[in-house]
């Protein structure tokens, strides 16, 4: 009997991580309701819909700039409720000369990037550390496995820009630094693990913590 019912968590299991990324829609599109006070996310009806439903104007400018150079802009549903249940989302990143994006993942999403101007160092490693990394230019394209950590670094002479897309509407972004430094893991636990010192680690708590 224990025997059972362990292939049957197996198999529910397996079903389960099977289904958990976006769902399949069921309707044309769903156009959250903003004025809902429960938390379960409503479509509002869809003869109410209008074409400024499914247009975002927001990527047209670089946004503000980061202390690693970077600029990201992300388009997803939290900002365009027109891609709720659709299974896409993407982001702008503009980088200034020597502008990083530091290494992260999306733990719901696999990106694929292309780039619009500028030369950009970019990789991604994976779970063996095995790192792939090249420079791409204007027009190239670099796919980044979902969950694996990824990196970009601008080494032209001039400004640089990629636009990212993603297959989730909330791919979810996680930054090394800060998820490392800035989540108030045990301190003696980051010491033993880095090699670091009291001094060395309030430093890096002080520079990718929460401001």
């Amino acid at each position: 009997m224990f025997l059972k019912l362990i292939v049957v968590f197996i198999v529910l299991l397996q079903s389960y991580v099977t289904l958990a990324s976006d769902p399949d829609p069921v309707n044309d599109f769903c156009i959250p309701q903003t004025d809902t006070a429960t938390i379960l996310l409503r479509c509002k009806n869809s003869s109410l819909a209008t074409v400024d439903d499914f247009v975002f104007s927001g990527i047209k400018n670089p946004g503000k700039f980061s202390e690693t150079g970077l600029s990201s802009i992300p388009v997803n549903v939290n900002v365009f409720p027109g891609l709720n249940t659709l299974g896409i989302s993407m982001v702008r990143a503009d980088f200034k000369i020597g502008g990083v994006n530091v290494p992260h993942f999306h733990p719901r999403a696999t990106e694929i990037a292309v780039v619009l101007e500028g030369k950009i160092y970019s990789g991604f490693i994976d779970t063996e550390n095995r790192i792939y990394a090249k420079v791409i230019e204007k027009g190239d394209v670099m796919v980044f496995p979902r969950g694996l950590v990824h990196f970009q670094m601008n080494v032209g002479s001039t400004k640089a820009t990629i636009l990212g897309s993603f297959d989730s509407q909330n791919p979810g972004l996680l930054r090394i630094p800060s998820g490392i430094f800035g989540s108030g893991i045990k301190e003696e636990l980051l010491e033993k693990a880095f090699g670091l010192n009291a001094k060395e680690l309030a430093k890096l708590r002080k520079r990718f913590g929460p401001h």
